[in-house]
């Protein structure tokens, strides 16, 4: 490993990228906010938001309510997600390694590590239904298809930056298309009634939002990784809006998708996700582009997987190597050893993937809840968009190596959790009392955010006057 690996960026090419955690010089920034947009789009809308809008329908929701408590956890999540995406450009850096301004170089590591399980698993599960795809496509089984998956990810992610936006505008494009398609066939297929089955109750309509909310908040710790490069000057309007109408647009109607398609076919769906979508559309030729389409859009996102739990490993070791960037080499090791655990779990793990999917994604919301209220409103209200980016590098430095503060603001938002979550293998004391709903990801919004605010406000005085870049002059 290298230290300091510096090249020649400033004209973006589709070699190996040179920048991993490191702070990206402002002569290296490129690209517009409206890439946002494509690659959040391109990236939901695809078979596993499929699956996850089912989930409210197979998990016992109706489909009008469930269709518009999508939509609100949509919004509500969907703004915490981009959010995050604003604190690309003006830093300069991928998202997980600003959480050392909020716990410490080594106290980062913390989120960090369920981070890496995050990714992990979403590669995992998203290679499952990609397999199917390509095993459709050319014959196979599916573990040789989920085999073939996990190759084309780690080529793609070692990559890295420029052509994962190339694959979102490309993704964007032909997946709306293909889902125009199969929407019209859907709706074609469906009874006039379908609408009709509208049912309320508390216990579904909580599910659905509760869905969709941790569908856009797991994406927290992704979005700077993929604003980073955009000028410093972007207005922070336009990131953030781009990032949120892409992400809520194609969730959206990739869930709605879901719903109806749950409803309509029952048990048809369930453990045969891809192969009904696909019989939507036709045999022979419309069902390979189908199930190409298919493939294209798992590998949209599973690229991010890939990428992102590379930088979050990364990041992770060098808070405690005190490195800023590593070799291509390494690179390429950081991101086959990914995909490798990745594939081998979505081998082993494929069979009963609905269930595992359904518990994973609702319990994965009770983590990142807390660690995301933390990172905005330390952006946003304690250190007001001011970083010492150097320092963020340095154990020594203004951050320190442990910060108090935030890990004790993480556990009270984790432990406020527990009374109002209900999982498979969990459940809160206080869900009977509110008709089986769970509520537990407003409260860990709420309650360590706050939290978090009255301890680090007395801390203020260790906020820099101004954003301090590592080789530049400050932003005004």
């Amino acid at each position: 490993m290298s230290k300091n690996v510096i090249a020649d960026t400033s004209k973006p090419a589709f070699g190996v990228e040179a920048r991993s955690i490191g702070y990206i010089p402002r002569s290296e920034r490129y690209g517009r906010p409206f890439n946002q947009f494509t690659l959040w789009f391109g990236s939901n809308l695809q078979i596993t938001a499929v699956v996850t809008g089912a989930l409210a329908v197979v998990l016992g929701g109706d489909v009008v309510f469930s269709i518009l408590g999508l939509f609100i956890g949509q919004l509500l999540g969907g703004v915490v997600m981009a959010l995050h995406s604003v604190q690309g450009p003006r830093l300069g850096l991928p998202q997980m390694i600003s959480s050392r301004a909020q716990f410490g170089v080594y106290g980062a590591v913390i989120p960090l590590a369920l981070v890496v399980l995050m990714y992990i698993g979403f590669a995992a599960s998203g290679t499952v239904l990609a397999g199917q795809a390509v095993a459709g496509l050319l014959g196979s089984t599916d573990a040789v298809g989920i085999v073939i998956f996990g190759v084309a990810t780690a080529v793609i992610a070692i990559i890295g930056y420029r052509l994962i936006h190339v694959m979102g505008r490309i993704a964007s494009v032909i997946g709306a298309l293909a889902f125009l398609y199969l929407t019209i066939r859907l709706i074609a297929a469906s009874s006039p009634d379908v609408l009709s089955n509208a049912n309320f109750t508390w216990a579904s309509f909580f599910l659905a939002m509760s869905l969709s909310a941790s569908w856009q908040i797991a994406y927290g710790p992704y979005v700077a990784d993929y604003s980073r490069y955009l000028p410093a000057s972007t207005p922070a309007w336009k990131t953030f809006a781009s990032t949120l109408s892409g992400s809520v647009l194609a969730s959206q109607w990739s869930m709605t998708f879901g719903v109806l398609a749950a409803a309509i076919a029952g048990d048809q769906f369930s453990g045969d996700e891809v192969g009904f979508v696909v019989s939507l559309g036709g045999t022979g030729i419309v069902a390979a582009a189908l199930y190409f389409v298919i493939a294209l859009g798992k590998l949209c996102v599973n690229v991010l997987n890939a990428y992102g739990g590379f930088m979050s490993v990364v990041t992770t070791v060098t808070g405690f190597a005190g490195h800023r960037e590593i070799s291509r080499t390494a690179r390429t090791l950081y991101v086959c050893g990914i995909m490798l655990v990745a594939t081998l779990t979505a081998l082993l793990g494929r069979g009963s993937f609905l269930e595992a999917f359904s518990t994973f994604l609702l319990f994965l919301l009770t983590f990142f809840t807390p660690w995301s209220a933390i990172n905005l409103v330390d952006f946003y209200f304690i250190s007001k968009e001011r970083y010492d980016v150097p320092a963020l590098s340095d154990v020594n430095g203004r951050y320190g190596r442990w910060r108090w503060d935030a890990i004790i603001c993480y556990a009270i938002g984790l432990a406020a959790q527990a009374p109002f979550l209900y999982t498979s293998f969990y459940t809160g004391p206080f869900v009977n009392m509110l008709g089986h709903t769970d509520i537990s990801w407003i409260v860990g919004v709420i309650v360590p955010g706050i939290a978090y605010y009255l301890l680090a406000r007395r801390r203020r005085h260790l906020v820099p006057d101004r954003l301090i870049l590592p080789d530049e002059a400050p932003l005004p």
